[in-house]
């Protein structure tokens, strides 16, 4: 049972590199706002695998592509 676990916890993991999801830093613009930390898709010259093309949608918030 151990190494079916392991096993499942592995290929989550490399599932989740797979997708192409990109963890970016929260900062604060000239005027002061502060824009939080989010996820984006790897940048790779298409957009119809992006979180807010129509038809996907983004894992983390589950909010449907629109674009």
């Amino acid at each position: 049972m151990r190494p079916l676990l392991l096993l499942s916890l592995l290929f989550i993991g490399v599932s989740a590199e797979a997708r192409g999801s990109v963890r970016t830093k929260g900062y604060t613009t000239k005027r002061g706002t502060y824009v939080a930390p989010s996820h984006r898709t790897k940048g790779n010259h298409t957009k119809v695998d992006n979180y807010s093309t129509k038809g996907n949608s983004n894992p983390y918030t589950g909010k449907k592509g629109s674009k």
